[in-house]
């Protein structure tokens, strides 16, 4: 379907001309006509469907139609560099239109705080903004939304996952009934639906089904013990690979290896909370400009970084969710391009392995671990006893009870891939 088919607002197609977009994508022509209808919407869409556009071009159309439009529209996103996206695609959207927006987040210093009570009291077209640092502009009184028309609601479920709820429910007490509401999420737990419930009136329902990953990505498994994990990591960044995005399953162990890569004298930065606003924000950049080849993060980089060219995707840890694990190896073989995804997989999570595999429909190629680091776990299904054990299996030359060592603590083979 044409884009030129939604009658879109002259300045507004003129833009999406200029960016190169000619046919919507299948939750953009699902979605567009219900929100151009008015209807509240609840839709079911993954990162990388086109879902932005899904939500911000009906919406910026009706803003060109609107003559009083004053803080018309509140995107909420579950993290600021998500916000920042949609703030980037808001202002190509909108060169040719007079559509304005401001993005609102924590973790900038006392003058952006000061510009951004500025523009909220001249008022703006779209406001895009995380719940926390919102709340404290709504309960000053800075910011009005009683003319609010339109509330989105982007990547609901991570929102509650981050804990949210709260924050969410307040702030929707700040906004009139009378509104459109729309609620875009990857999945669809019962919790989004009570999210729902409470917030959307008769909303009309979309699913865009799971997408498989993309044909473009080489998926491989690598059955290894975690000290194992560090030396067949270094081996594997021996490799021609020029962009990398390693994702592990906590902010810690995403500290340490950032540590480990610094000893090892890899090109590589921790990516997490913990660190300042502008640290976050150099960080991706230089990733974006290719100027640091290495990107270490947890699922929050999943859904939250949009870059082209990523060309391998290691997963040191096995996510959580299947569907995470869609989402972290989509960030490699985008637009049509070619890419890696390697998944380290310790004895305790063989069970989260078959999830995915079932999820995907297909059984992931296994790799032969390198003979100089020892004998790998055995990819065989585990005996219902030794899932009862907490302590998960032991390799053969530890049967003697004595506690690992920490994959932090051992030193790793030397590396001859990306250097500083």
């Amino acid at each position: 379907m044409d884009f030129k088919e939604f009658n879109f607002n002259p300045d507004l197609f003129e833009g999406l001309q200029a960016m190169g977009f000619k046919a919507a994508t299948p939750i953009q022509q699902q979605a567009i006509p219900l929100i151009l209808e008015n209807k509240d919407l609840i839709a079911c869409a993954q990162t990388g469907t086109g879902k932005t556009g899904a939500y911000l071009l009906p919406v910026m159309h009706k803003i060109t139609q609107t003559p009083e439009r004053h803080n018309n529209t509140l995107i909420l996103a579950p993290t600021r560099e998500l916000a920042q996206q949609i703030d980037v695609q808001v202002e190509a959207l909108s060169y040719f239109t007079n559509i304005s927006s401001l993005t609102v987040y924590g973790g900038g210093d006392g003058i952006a705080y000061e510009q951004q009570k500025r523009s909220m009291r001249e008022g703006v077209d779209i406001i895009i903004a995380t719940p926390g640092r919102l709340i404290s502009h709504l309960s000053s009184g800075v910011l009005k939304l009683d003319q609010l028309q339109h509330l989105i609601l982007d990547e609901a479920d991570r929102m509650l996952d981050m804990g949210f709820y709260d924050d969410i429910m307040r702030i929707v007490s700040f906004l009139p009934a009378k509104r459109q509401t729309v609620l875009f999420s990857a999945t669809m737990p019962p919790k989004i639906r009570t999210l729902a419930g409470r917030l959307l009136q008769n909303p009309e329902q979309i699913s865009i089904a799971i997408s498989k990953p993309a044909e473009g990505i080489s998926q491989q498994v690598y059955m290894a013990y975690d000290e194992q994990k560090v030396p067949l990591l270094t081996d594997i960044l021996k490799g021609d690979f020029k962009s990398i995005i390693i994702f592990a399953s906590t902010k810690e162990k995403v500290k340490n290896l950032g540590k480990v890569f610094r000893g090892l004298k890899l090109k590589a930065e921790p990516f997490h909370s913990d660190l300042g606003q502008k640290e976050r924000e150099e960080v991706l950049l230089r990733f974006k400009n290719r100027q640091l080849p290495i990107l270490i993060g947890t699922d929050v980089l999943s859904r939250g970084i949009d870059v082209e060219g990523i060309d391998l995707v290691v997963n040191f840890d096995v996510p959580h969710d299947a569907e995470d694990y869609v989402h972290r190896i989509g960030r490699t073989a985008r637009a049509a391009s070619k890419g890696t995804a390697i998944t380290l997989v310790n004895p305790r999570d063989k069970r989260k392995l078959a999830s995915i595999e079932k999820l995907i429909g297909k059984t992931i190629e296994r790799m032969t671990l390198p003979a100089e680091l020892g004998e790998a776990p055995s990819d065989a299904p585990e005996p219902k006893s030794a899932r009862q054990k907490p302590s998960g299996e032991a390799r053969p030359e530890q049967a003697n009870g004595k506690p690992k060592r920490k994959f932090w603590k051992k030193k790793p083979a030397k590396n001859k891939g990306p250097q500083a």
